[in-house]
Order: structure tokens, then C-alpha cells, then sequence
């Protein structure tokens, strides 16, 4: 066997589908050549010990809008998507789409530009943008800036065309009530992902839009229509339709634990709910507050909130949300790996890739940590 070649062994194997238990994990210049049984190894192979770890791929978090001290708002530029990238890396999320909430024209092109630039230049973490916002609902703002919001216009949907000609993947956030079917259309056909997000529509409308090409909701029950009596709203749209999947903010804060379960066991496929951190600037760091667009954000009890109380994101890593759906819903750790993993990777990618950079996991006994681990050295 040529090249560089290190196996991973002693402790459970995530492949994307299936967890492997008593089996070894074999590299070869970084990438996975073969996962075999434990008795199979031989005694000449560089093995490294997990110690009962799980050794699973880097996460996949489609919605990321700071990290490491920065937001992607404060500075829309390459050396930021550079910070929250490693600051992310070292959470676990080996692919970001950093996200830009609401804000100004010129602040959605400096990130697009910014955007384009990093995967051009094959920055490690950036696998496209997500733009949330501004076309959005003031009635569903959450901590967005109601100033900001507005129509999509004719300039914003070409804008949005020619940039995800230069992006690997581009999400755009957007709500029925100021984005028109005819633009998500347009979008979609563009082969951009649009997830429907911080909207009052009705159940009927948001099908509507999902006919017309909506694939996504962004982060399930916060910021959208509820499922009610007479009205399932977005939220029985994103149950009932098997076109949509649904990003979840699974910290217990957003979402109530019984809801994720009623959630994932009412979901139809195709579609699937996956996991997404909605993480802020102090993401990777011991910050106790940061400042949105001169607005203060205070971090205290696992919550982010602005002055009056407003959510405004979330104090998340993917590994802690694991956690939450294997010990508080009661998800199989299978599929719960898969919601950080395969299932966001399948929303923006539909090319296989060999498995490369891992990362090991610990989420028993209430205790949560993300180690990573570059097995090309």
C-alpha cells in the first residue's frame, strides 16, 4: 500500500449512513480507503487509539453567521469568512455557509464578493454564502432589523443570478410576503436553494411556493406561521411536504425538546430535518456579549439575547445538538449524525465526495466535546 496511510480504531465508526461498531477505519493520504474489521488489521498499520470516541465526518452547518469574536455582518470581507471558518473547524464543521443577515445593498454585495473570493481562492471551511434576508417578514423579524427589510427587487434577484454562477452553493432566506413566485422560479431554476424563513404565510401560500421551487425552511417553529386548527402554517408545510427540509436549532432554547420529537417523527420524506448551529460571534470563544450592527447581544445561560429579550441566534455547536437529539428527543445517534452530516451536505451538493477530514465526538454521560482529526497529517 502506497502513501501516506494512518487507521483509526477503538471506538464507533460514522460513515454518513451507517454507525460501524468493532471496526477500524483505514486512510491513505488523507482519504478513507476502507473501514474493516478490528481482527482484520495487521501488525505493521500506524493505528491510533479513539478511546471509545466516535470518529465521524466534519460537520456540514448551512447556517452560520459569526464566529471566533466576528460577525459576518460587521465586516463582509475575506479575512472574516476566514476567522469563523477555523473558528468553526475547531467545533467540528468542516463546511460552512456563512450567513449574512438583513442588512444594507452594499453589505449583501461586499458579502457576496467576499464570498466568491474565499472559494476561489479555496479557503478550507467556505462551501458557499447564505444570504437570510432582507426580503423577509417584519411581522417574523426576530432580531432582524425591521429598517432593512424589503421587496426583492428586479436588481436583487439579477444580483443573486450571476453570484451563484461563482458560488458552489448560495441559500437565500426569503419570505412570501416580499418575494414574488415568478423570482423563486427564477432562483430555483438558477440552482439556488431557497428556504423559506421569517414569514406569517399561510399553509396554502408557502405550498404554493414550494411548487414554484422552495426546497428548504430555515431554522424549524422559530420566526414562521405555527401549525394550528385551521392553518398547519409553514410548520405543517415543512411536515407535510416531502419536498421541503427544514434546518433545526436544536440548543432546547429555540425549540422545546417535545416539539423536535413530534418534529422528526411526523416529517415526510424526502426531505429531511437537518441541524444548523445559527451560531454568532462568540461561537469558539469564553465572550459573554458582542455587538450586531451597534445592537448589544448578551451570551448568559446558553441563550443570546438582545436587550428587550429577543433571540438573536444561537450559543450552539452541531456537537452539543447531537446531544440534544440522542438524550433529550431520543433520535438514533445514526440519524442524528446524519442531520449534521449527510443530510445538510445533500441540500447543497449532489456529488459524492470521498470521506476526508474527521472529527471525533464524545456525548455520553452529559459530557460534549468535538476533537479534530486531519488524517492527512
Amino acid at each position: 500500500m502506497s502513501g501516506s496511510t494512518i487507521t483509526y480504531t477503538g471506538g464507533p465508526i460514522f460513515d454518513g449512513e451507517a454507525l460501524h461498531t468493532a471496526h477500524a477505519t483505514r486512510f491513505v493520504d488523507g482519504v478513507l480507503q476502507a473501514i474493516v474489521r478490528d481482527v482484520d488489521l495487521t501488525r505493521d498499520e500506524v493505528v491510533e487509539d479513539l478511546s471509545g470516541d466516535i470518529l465521524c465526518p466534519g460537520y456540514i452547518d448551512l447556517q452560520v453567521n459569526g464566529g471566533g469574536g466576528v460577525m459576518f455582518n460587521d465586516a463582509p470581507t475575506v479575512d472574516t469568512l476566514r476567522c469563523i471558518a477555523d473558528a468553526h473547524r475547531q467545533l467540528g464543521a468542516t463546511l460552512i455557509l456563512p450567513t449574512l443577515i438583513t442588512d444594507t445593498p452594499e453589505k449583501t454585495t461586499a458579502a457576496i464578493d467576499a464570498a466568491i473570493q474565499a472559494v476561489q481562492s479555496d479557503m478550507p471551511g467556505i462551501a458557499g454564502l447564505h444570504l437570510e434576508g432582507p426580503h423577509l417578514s417584519e411581522r417574523r423579524k426576530g432580531a432582524h432589523d425591521a429598517a432593512l427589510i424589503r421587496p426583492m427587487n428586479d436588481a436583487d434577484l439579477d444580483q443573486l443570478l450571476v453570484a451563484v454562477k461563482s458560488l458552489p452553493a448560495l441559500m437565500v432566506t426569503l419570505a412570501p410576503e416580499n418575494a414574488t413566485i415568478a423570482q423563486v422560479e427564477a432562483l430555483s431554476q438558477a440552482g439556488i436553494v431557497v428556504s423559506l424563513g421569517h414569514t406569517d404565510a399561510s399553509f396554502e401560500t408557502c405550498m404554493a411556493y414550494v411548487q414554484a421551487g422552495a426546497r428548504c425552511a430555515t431554522h424549524l417553529f422559530n420566526a414562521m406561521s405555527q401549525f394550528g386548527s385551521r392553518d398547519p402554517g409553514l410548520v405543517g408545510a415543512v411536515l407535510s411536504s416531502g419536498e421541503l427540509s427544514a434546518g433545526l436549532i436544536a440548543d432546547t432554547v429555540h425549540v422545546h425538546p417535545e416539539s423536535m420529537r413530534a418534529a422528526f417523527a411526523a416529517k415526510r420524506g424526502p426531505g429531511q430535518i437537518f441541524l444548523v448551529s445559527d451560531a454568532m460571534a462568540v461561537a469558539g470563544t469564553d465572550l459573554d456579549e458582542f455587538q450586531l450592527e451597534g445592537r448589544i447581544i448578551r451570551r448568559e445561560d446558553g441563550k443570546l439575547t438582545l436587550q428587550d429579550g429577543t433571540l438573536a441566534g444561537a450559543d450552539l455547536d452541531l456537537t452539543t445538538a447531537i446531544r440534544v437529539l440522542t438524550h433529550e428527543v431520543g433520535i438514533p445517534l445514526p440519524a442524528a449524525l446524519a442531520a449534521a452530516t449527510s443530510v445538510p451536505k445533500g441540500i447543497i451538493s449532489a456529488n459524492p465526495s470521498p470521506l476526508t477530514l474527521m472529527h471525533t465526538i464524545r456525548i455520553d454521560q452529559g459530557l460534549t466535546k468535538a476533537r479534530p482529526v486531519w488524517p492527512d497529517g
